[in-house]
């Protein structure tokens, strides 16, 4: 009974009625009905109004997912690539969004919206009219078609890069992800890829602007930047220093950033920061910070001195868990420039009681081992790590 009224309701002169009708019956997860949806859907599909013609398109993807065989053989797949090219950007965006949620659940792995310039030209078109999410749906498609040349992948970005100053965090990231495949594409040198990469950085820096969840996402994709392009962001330090009321995620996450963006010109700038979370209560935070240190240490050879002092400082602290953490770093730093800072391991052996977990205990052995000849009573030190060597 319900399913003829259904039925009935799309052929309603309103189209609000369609619709809702056509939307309902794609709700109802049932497999028999599917067959009495096909006609009432291929109807939709084309009607007149675009409202149902968007809302029929989201059917075709609930469809799909209840009888993938029946979507395929009544060819509603091709009336969704048809819907690609409507006059309407929500139509265009919904089809978008069908086809990929279909691509994602389909076992053969075979794209199904074919990324030529013509499809790319109808979505750029649809992007700037079309709601946040299907701008979102729209941009990681085009972050998936190979331009065929610089001119073509230029075009795409200058249209693109408007984007980047939109209001919604999640667009903003996909029209950094597209950018960022395309100037990959484009090569390091030319004046196009300079600029996009100066256009970059506000919106990144922006985000960090944004409640702490917000902020841990745009930091993780920062992450990732970063690490191909740091940059975009060297002149940005300043934004990824630590905030007192920030979380814990936020921190580490911003510490990380740091040390990727250190280098020779804002060492000092970034050592003074270190050492002063190094002073915080948060011992998790402390640790990395004391770790960071070293990090930059082997990172910026030209600084290396002045991270040992730092760390020798924190040393003078007598923080247990600062002096362990410092010791366990500057191991890593022995190992990197041997012969070079020797005459701080008299400040490490007076601390050699304080040690109690094993990884800085640990460091400290291969210290007055590797070591042993420069210190006068090397033999006694290793022995005091014997009497409780069963732990």
């Amino acid at each position: 009974m319900a399913v003829n009224t259904f039925v009935k309701d799309c052929d309603d002169p309103n189209p609000l009625i369609r619709a809702l009708a056509v939307r309902t019956m794609g709700c109802i997860r049932v497999d028999k009905i599917t067959e009495y949806l096909c006609e009432p859907l291929r109807k939709c599909l084309k009607d007149e109004d675009p409202y149902v013609r968007k809302t029929a398109a989201v059917s075709v993807a609930k469809l799909h997912d209840i009888n993938a065989t029946l979507v395929e053989e009544q060819g509603f797949l091709d009336s969704l690539r048809e819907l690609l090219g409507d006059s309407n950007p929500m139509v265009v965006a919904n089809a978008v969004a069908a086809l990929t949620e279909i691509n994602e659940s389909s076992s053969t792995g075979k794209p199904l919206i074919e990324m030529d310039t013509a499809t790319i030209n109808k979505l750029l078109t649809a992007l700037n009219e079309c709601t946040e999410w299907g701008q979102i749906f729209i941009l990681d498609n085009l972050s998936s078609f190979n331009p065929k040349d610089d001119r073509e992948a230029q075009s795409i970005c200058e249209r693109i890069t408007p984007r980047l100053a939109h209001a919604n965090a999640a667009v903003v990231l996909s029209a950094v992800k597209v950018l960022m495949k395309y100037m990959e594409m484009m090569g390091q040198d030319t004046d196009f890829v300079t600029n996009i990469s100066k256009k970059l950085s506000p919106p990144l820096v922006t985000l960090l602007s944004s409640e702490p969840e917000v902020q841990y996402v745009a930091l993780r994709n920062i992450n990732l930047i970063i690490q191909k392009r740091p940059d975009i962001l060297k002149h940005e330090m300043k934004v990824f220093f630590v905030k007192y009321n920030d979380p814990i995620y936020i921190k580490l996450e911003k510490l990380d950033i740091m040390i990727r963006l250190t280098s020779q010109a804002n060492i000092a700038q970034v050592l003074s920061e270190l050492k002063e979370y190094s002073t915080e209560v948060d011992v998790d935070f402390v640790r990395k910070s004391v770790r960071a240190i070293g990090r930059c240490a082997i990172k910026v050879e030209q600084s290396a001195e002045r991270c040992v002092s730092t760390l020798l400082d924190l040393i003078q602290t007598k923080v247990n868990y600062v002096v362990q953490e410092a010791v366990v770093v500057i191991k890593d730093i022995f190992r990197k420039y041997p012969n070079k800072y020797e005459s701080i391991i008299g400040t490490l052996c007076e601390n050699l009681d304080t040690l109690d977990e094993p990884e800085a205990r640990a460091s400290m052995i291969w210290i007055i081992g590797e070591y042993a000849e420069r210190i006068d009573n090397a033999d006694d030190l290793l022995e005091s790590f014997l009497d409780n060597f069963n732990d």
